[in-house]
């Protein structure tokens, strides 16, 4: 959580808030990836369903 809190205070004091879209479409993506090669949801994900 640190890293979080430090990247939200770079981005506040930067004026970068741009970046926090891109940022929370990669931990999405991250999370779909790592359900799908950890569970059942991983073979319905693969299919298009």
């Amino acid at each position: 959580m640190d890293a979080m809190r430090e990247l939200w205070a770079f981005m506040r004091v930067r004026k970068k808030f741009w970046l926090a879209p891109i940022i929370i479409v990669l931990l999405l993506l991250g999370t779909l990836f790592y359900l799908a090669g950890q569970t059942t949801i991983g073979g319905l994900i693969y299919m298009g369903i």
